[in-house]
C-alpha cells in the first residue's frame, strides 16, 4: 500500500491519532483494562509501557508511574480507586 502523505506529516497525523486515542480512553473510564485486553489484546497499561519504551529509545528516562500518568491523565492509583471495577485481574 502506498501512502501519499509525506513522512513528516504522516508522523504528525499518527501522533494526533495517538493523542485522540488516549483522550478517548480517558473520557471512557467505564471501559475496563481487562475487557480491552480480552477484546483487543492491549490496554491502557500496555500503551503506557509502549510510551515509556519509545521515550527510552529516544534518550528520555521516565518511570512507569510517569508513563502511566501520561496515559491515564492522573496517577494510576487514583484512576484505579475511582474507576476500576470488579476483582483485579492480571494480564495474560
Amino acid at each position: 500500500m502506498s501512502n501519499p502523505i509525506p513522512e513528516a506529516e504522516r508522523t504528525e497525523i499518527e501522533a494526533a491519532a495517538f493523542r485522540r486515542l488516549v483522550s478517548h480512553l480517558r473520557e471512557n473510564t467505564g471501559v475496563q483494562n481487562i475487557d480491552m485486553m480480552n477484546l483487543a489484546g492491549f490496554c491502557r497499561n500496555c500503551l503506557s509501557k509502549w510510551y515509556r519504551a519509545e521515550a527510552d529509545e529516544r534518550g528520555f528516562e521516565i518511570s512507569d508511574p510517569q508513563a502511566r500518568e501520561e496515559i491515564y491523565g492522573m496517577p494510576y492509583e487514583d484512576w484505579k480507586a475511582l474507576y476500576q471495577k470488579g476483582p483485579k485481574q492480571e494480564h495474560k
